[in-house]
């Protein structure tokens, strides 16, 4: 049987992302606004398809309903703009799935309904489909966001002018030594973030904040964007490619100041908010304009996701879960990995191409949030609400 928590959160969820399906008008439910994101449908209608496929076919063992709809949410002989192609409208989708959805939660309610399953022991499979809607909704939000950039109008302004700020943190100095990373006993844990790791990392100082929209904006006014020396080859081919030479958020006003588009359409740019909407790329030549000019912060770079975690862990660090933010290294299997439930939940992205992200959005849910969550995206991505944190080598190495 399920925790009744677990299930009140897996309804709740449900919930939530019928409602935004149902306050969407459907020719814009139907609608795949960016490449790399399904529409809205198709969102929703991956979510019903993961618990057919793990819950009735993997554990029940009746494929029939999965199969039936497997071509069109799973990877494969379709794409993504296929798929999202042939969904039915998102009335349909919202009565097939509030049927489906309701057996699913008598049947993790009732313990006579399901069998003694390896994917069950622990609730791990149940945690695993609640953590997946809940990424699913995160994603749905980033659709509609999408959706305000394009319906977004040049009539808009600011009240706020944003102005650039200085880069200054105040940060915090860990020392060497060996430290654990990872989950340990905890059922929530994806299979990326098992099992608990021993590391040993150099002294570094980690910033307290992550970088603001002020101190960002001060980059972009002493030229960040068009100085090569602060990218790398393939900082400098992305920005061949992409006439946005600024977070992808963010617009002009007639005035030239600057505001950002959000879910519910445009707003002032707060100085002291994290960043949000820049790629690897541009979080990497921010970092180096930062060391380029010397002092304290010279030898600036991107966190690690070790030090990221282990400055989380010991509540070092401040302003977690307003921005994803990019981390230096690629996303890799820990040692001795073992995939849960398979090897395409996570192992699909050990390609060296998908950088790790750290730390949650102001979308995402709080039962995501933890110090040992890994997240992921590839580094010219930038419709992910993700920002930066740098960190810098230790006291002596400068003063």
């Amino acid at each position: 049987m399920s925790h009744p928590s677990l299930l009140g959160s897996l309804n709740n969820l449900y919930e939530m992302q019928a409602q935004l399906l149902e306050s969407t008008p459907p020719d814009r439910a139907r609608l795949q606004v960016h490449p790399e994101l399904g529409s809205l449908n198709w969102l929703f209608g991956r979510g019903v398809y993961l618990e057919l496929h793990w819950l009735r076919e993997q554990v029940l063992g009746d494929a029939d309903l999965a199969c039936r709809v497997e071509s069109l949410f799973r990877p494969g002989g379709q794409s993504l703009a296929e798929q999202c192609a042939q969904l039915p409208p998102s009335d349909h989708l919202l009565n097939w799935a509030a049927e489906i959805r309701d057996d699913h939660l008598m049947r993790l309610a009732n313990p006579s309904s399901l069998p003694n399953h390896p994917l069950l022991e622990g609730q791990r499979l149940q945690w695993l489909l609640v953590q997946e809607q809940a990424k699913l909704y995160e994603s749905m939000l980033l659709v509609i966001n999408q959706h305000s950039l394009q319906l977004a109008s040049d009539d808009y302004r600011v009240v706020q002018p944003l102005r650039a700020a200085a880069p200054a943190w105040e940060t915090r100095e860990l020392s060497q030594g060996h430290y654990r990373i990872g989950a340990r006993n905890d059922p929530r844990a994806y299979d990326n973030e098992l099992p608990p790791q021993a590391v040993e990392l150099s002294s570094y100082r980690i910033a307290l904040g992550p970088v603001s929209n002020a101190q960002y904006l001060a980059f972009m006014e002493a030229g960040g964007y068009s100085e090569p020396r602060l990218w790398s080859d393939a900082g400098r081919a992305w920005l061949r490619e992409t006439p946005l030479h600024h977070p992808g958020y963010w617009r002009q006003d007639p005035q030239g100041d600057w505001y950002a588009i959000g879910i519910n359409g445009p707003a002032d740019l707060p100085a002291d908010e994290p960043v949000t909407g820049i790629n690897q790329h541009e979080a990497q030549a921010y970092a180096n304009w930062v060391s380029a000019q010397g002092g304290q912060y010279e030898g600036a770079v991107l966190q690690h996701e070790y030090q990221w975690e282990v400055a989380a862990r010991s509540g070092v660090i401040r302003t977690i879960g307003r921005a994803w933010e990019w981390c230096s290294n690629p996303f890799q299997a820990y040692a001795e990995f073992t995939p849960f439930p398979d090897a395409t939940i996570s192992a699909a992205d050990f390609d060296g191409r998908h950088p790790v992200l750290r730390g949650g959005s102001m979308h995402t849910q709080r039962l995501l949030r933890r110090a040992s969550l890994r997240h992921r995206a590839r580094a010219p991505q930038r419709f992910q609400l993700s920002g930066l944190r740098l960190v810098f080598p230790p006291r002596h190495e400068w003063s």
